[in-house]
């Protein structure tokens, strides 16, 4: 009487082994890209440009950039609205590509296994 479930055996089936090459394949290709897009940088602007700040894909701030005009000891609110719109403009930008480059490789997850 035939066994209902499992493999044969025990054994497993040779597209096991193929996706376990896969999924160790795709951990290194993760863990180079990782390092790429800490190493890299984005830059975000506001106020036209008066305002620049870059990013690294560490999340860590590596430049604020001003023009003069931006810098008025009367209205500080404006400025600190500027930087802010910056660096999250930069953080966003990051975070899209850090998405896509990842969702990428994790795309090719089981294509042709089975």
């Amino acid at each position: 009487m035939a066994r209902r479930g499992g493999f044969p055996g025990g054994a497993m089936p040779g597209n096991m082994n193929n996706l376990m090459k896969q999924a160790q394949k795709m951990q290194r290709q993760m863990e180079e890209k990782a390092k790429e897009l800490e190493e890299k940088e984005w830059e975000g602007t506001a106020g036209g440009g008066a305002v620049c700040v870059k990013v690294s894909g560490k999340k860590e701030i590596t430049a604020v950039k001003l023009s003069e005009e931006v810098v008025d000891p009367d209205d500080i609110e404006m400025l600190e609205d500027l930087i802010r719109a910056a660096t999250n403009e930069a953080l966003r930008q990051m975070e899209e590509e850090s998405g896509q480059v990842m969702g990428s490789i994790a795309g090719g997850l089981g294509n042709g296994l089975f």
